[in-house]
């Protein structure tokens, strides 16, 4: 190794725009590791050929990329790197359009609802279920999936089950936040659950409902209407007491009914 293609730690730094501090850490990590130290002075050495590596360190960073993305880049050929960040790119505008989409929904929160929201009273319920987790891209599917499921298990047992879908959102359910999600179909008389279905009996009260049509059932459009429904709940001085529940088909000639299950605040 020639001693002029060494370099100084204040020179490497000075060709690659790397700080002292960056220089270090990257060391730490084996990102850019100095080729020798210098056992009189303690010196880091670089040599000129890691140059263009510590300057793809860079445009690197600059991406927000963490130190161990950058890593595993690193060895690969610049083919096989421009494809990973392709990829990196395509999975970050991605993320940007779901989250633009929640704020839009932020933005309606203003909206009129289709219907006034009302008291309803809740009758005691004998509910036959099934609970998964769902992203919203996979909601729907996992609706008609278990709704098929629950009423070939009423039918097949001779117990009445043609009422409205009753779908619990136990949890946020969006492209990131899995819920957990429950269906369940009201029925009467007696019941052995089979495989992933259950039996639980839903308590009498008193539900908040509104109905929702058409476009206004689709994500992220419906989050506002549950925003709506829930500041008309507090204006009204009422609690939430229990999980929110779409009701499907809703009334009215509604896509679904919104509910929430409410007391009156003490």
């Amino acid at each position: 190794m020639h001693e002029t293609d060494l370099m100084l730690p204040g020179q490497f730094a000075a060709a690659t725009r790397l700080s002292p501090k960056a220089l270090r850490l990257y060391a730490a990590q084996g990102l850019l590791a100095p080729v020798g130290i210098d056992p009189d002075t303690g010196y880091r050495r670089y040599h000129r050929d890691q140059v263009p590596l510590g300057r793809l360190i860079v445009r690197l960073r600059a991406l927000g990329l963490p130190l161990a993305r950058i890593a595993a880049l690193l060895p690969l050929s610049p083919q096989a790197r421009q494809a990973e960040l392709r990829a990196w790119l395509a999975a970050q505008e991605t993320e940007l359009r779901h989250r633009r989409e929640l704020v839009e929904a932020l933005d309606r929160t203003d909206r009129t609802m289709a219907g006034a929201p009302v008291l309803r009273p809740r009758p005691e319920r004998k509910l036959l279920c099934r609970e998964g987790r769902v992203l919203i891209d996979g909601l729907d599917a996992f609706i008609a999936d278990a709704e098929e499921r629950i009423r070939a298990r009423l039918r097949a047992a001779g117990a009445p089950g043609d009422g409205p879908a009753l779908v619990h959102f136990h949890g946020l359910v969006t492209r990131d936040s899995d819920g957990p999600v429950e269906v369940a179909v009201p029925f009467s008389g007696p019941l052995e659950p089979v495989d992933d279905l259950r039996v639980r009996l839903s308590p009498a009260g008193t539900d908040a409902v509104v109905p929702v049509p058409g476009d206004d059932a689709q994500f992220p459009g419906i989050l506002s209407v549950y925003d709506a429904l829930e500041a008309w709940i507090d204006a009204h001085r009422l609690v939430c007491v229990a999980s929110p529940v779409e009701i499907w088909p809703g009334t009215g000639g509604a896509t679904l009914d919104v509910t929430y299950p409410v007391e009156k605040a003490e």
